[in-house]
């Protein structure tokens, strides 16, 4: 047994070590040194006929010592409504901001040479217009643009989502009776890569707060904040996430080549590898379990596809990063209790992060039956409120 055993690891580690190669050779490609940020964007004008998006983009050269042409850059998009979009029109400008070039009049975006390390910037202006648009949510803005020279041509995409409509923050709030508590799911607008945790909170969660309470927000709304989302066209699939994500069960997010390729991307194709033979020798010795303990947690946290609302059902979700430090922060900048958690309709209650001042019991008893939803409620905010303020914190 312990022979087969071992020629079992050897041939394990001579497979993990020759997929390690070759998506190190991937992963060195320079054509991944050209970024286009989701930038800065406004909302102009704002009335019933008319909206008026302006972003502020950046293009960004990481490569020290190789040059790339951008040719070609035009960006789309497409509006998400409560009704019909019957009637609704949409113009959309790309408009070139470099510093050793004017735009063209006409609108054409002419091939621009970026240089080693350089960086320019771009503006994109969306007019909205239509007889009613009060039903109108949010805009999803795709942006196609073209790497071009010693490494070829390639297209590559950026992706924004911004929201268009605002719910009253003000409005009469609906309390649910809960365990030991009383709970308020809070409707944000769709969030985005914008928006900053703080702020959100002082904008929807203030006007309802008071001492003692505890706010828990949705580890997904948390990560999309955090920008921590990609469409598959943004991403390259690697050997690793092609090879190995057959072996995962169907129903998880790392079975499909770019859920795991976001992980791959996330904590290098070397953890993932290491934690996937170890996982099947411990499998097959009867320990379940061992690939997620060893890849991350990030591995339990990947919404891919149709994980999240739309427009966000597009893309691959991660798990949000330095969790503890936003509840920590949470609480210094609010002073409320705050907890980060992962929560389903089958009444499972993971708590990622939480200041040391909340129970998990009275947090798992309040989030149970899910106040929150898990379709299109647009709630990411709970509010806690303990009815028994010294069981906040057995």
């Amino acid at each position: 047994m312990a022979i087969v055993e071992s020629i079992g690891i050897g041939i394990g580690l001579a497979v993990g070590l020759g997929a390690l190669a070759l998506e190190l050779r991937y992963r060195k490609r320079p054509i991944d040194q050209l970024e286009l940020t989701r930038g800065k964007w406004q909302i102009k004008v704002d009335d019933p006929h008319c909206y008026r998006l302006v972003g502020d983009l950046q293009l960004v050269n990481r490569s020290s010592t190789l040059a790339i042409v951008v040719p070609e850059l035009s960006a789309e998009v497409k509006l998400f409504s409560k009704g019909s979009l019957e009637g609704i029109t949409t113009r959309t400008q790309v408009i070139p901001l470099h510093d050793d070039a004017q735009p063209r009049e006409d609108g054409y975006w002419f091939a621009y040479l970026m240089k080693e390390g350089k960086t320019t910037r771009l503006k994109i202006v969306i007019d909205i217009s239509g007889d009613d648009l009060s039903q109108l949510e949010s805009a999803w803005v795709k942006v196609d643009y073209i790497a071009y020279g010693s490494i070829g041509s390639h297209p590559r995409e950026q992706h924004i989502v911004l929201p268009l409509r605002y719910p009253d923050a003000s409005a009469t709030p609906k309390w649910l009776t809960k365990e030991r508590s009383q709970v308020l799911p809070i409707k944000t607008h769709l969030l985005c890569h914008q928006d900053k945790i703080l702020e959100i909170i002082d904008r929807y969660v203030k006007p309802h707060a008071q001492p003692g309470d505890i706010l828990t927000l949705g580890e997904t709304p948390v990560a999309i904040m955090q920008g921590r989302w990609k469409h598959p066209a943004e991403m390259k699939l690697g050997w690793v996430a092609s090879r190995f994500c057959f072996y995962f069960l169907q129903t998880a997010s790392i079975s499909t080549a770019y859920g795991l390729q976001s992980l791959v991307d996330e904590v290098g194709p070397f953890r993932v590898v290491f934690a996937f033979l170890a996982g099947a020798i411990a499998k097959i010795l009867g320990k379940p379990g061992v690939f997620y303990q060893l890849a991350g947690e990030q591995a339990r946290l990947i919404d891919d596809i149709t994980g999240t609302l739309p427009p966000y059902d597009q893309f691959t979700v991660l798990g949000p990063s330095r969790s503890q430090e936003v509840v920590n922060d949470i609480k210094r900048q609010t002073g409320l209790s705050a907890a980060i958690v992962d929560v389903n309709d089958l009444k499972a209650v993971k708590i990622l992060a939480a200041t040391s001042d909340i129970s998990p019991d009275l947090l798992e008893a309040a989030l149970r039956t899910n106040p929150a939803g898990n379709a299109d409620e647009q709630t990411p905010l709970v509010l806690i409120r303990p009815t028994d303020r010294a069981s906040a914190r057995e």
